[in-house]
């Protein structure tokens, strides 16, 4: 079984029952989209291409892009850090050529706390709330690569469940990598634990 090429995701992303949270017989709403990790610029390229044709009147869908490590940065940067830093990024910065176990230690914790995964839930809902004529069945999730060692995809999934909406919208996930059996390989070499109830997107 193949990955969708990229016309056929998109045209999978244009079907009004797809576009559907509850659409078939699938309780879960994670979607996972692999690729080379050498394409993930012309795949990040390709999201924004998505999210233009998506918003068109012919399929008046807005879709809310997440690069994750982004949005951890964003999320580090309103946190404050003791008397001398009013954001948690900036000491990152500063402190970034210690490169200690503690410190590594530290940004895992953090990007695995439910803090994070409650930003990241914040950011859903209030767009997918919006009240126009747009539709909004989608969020894509990448930087799944910039974010590695701090956070895994498994990791994410799971952590994320408690205040996952499945019934609203569907996440589809964009992978640099590939499934092996029962587990997904980050870059096509490091093992990312199991799949979790993901949904691939593949060629059946």
């Amino acid at each position: 079984m193949m990955p969708l090429t990229i016309p056929e995701l998109y045209q999978k992303l244009c079907e009004p029952s797809f576009q559907n949270p509850q659409f078939g017989d699938l309780f879960y709403n994670f979607f996972i989209y692999q690729y080379p990790a050498n394409e993930e610029y012309a795949i990040r390229e390709q999201i924004v291409d998505f999210k233009e044709k998506l918003v068109r009147p012919v399929n008046n869908i807005d879709v809310l892009t997440l690069n994750l490590f982004e949005e951890f940065c964003q999320f580090l940067d309103h946190q404050p850090f003791g008397r001398k830093y009013t954001s948690y990024l900036q000491y990152v910065m500063e402190k970034e050529a210690q490169n200690s176990e503690a410190f590594l230690s530290t940004l895992k914790q953090k990007a695995s706390s439910e803090h994070f995964f409650r930003f990241i839930h914040e950011r859903i809902m209030s767009h997918i709330t919006i009240q126009d004529e747009l539709h909004r069945p989608y969020v894509f999730v990448y930087g799944i690569g910039s974010i590695y060692p701090y956070l895994r995809t498994s990791e994410f999934q799971a952590k994320y469940e408690q205040f996952n909406k499945t019934d609203q919208y569907k996440v589809i996930l964009f992978y640099p990598g590939y499934q092996d059996g029962s587990r997904y390989k980050l870059f096509g070499i490091l093992d990312d634990q199991h799949t979790y109830r993901a949904i691939p997107l593949i060629n059946a």
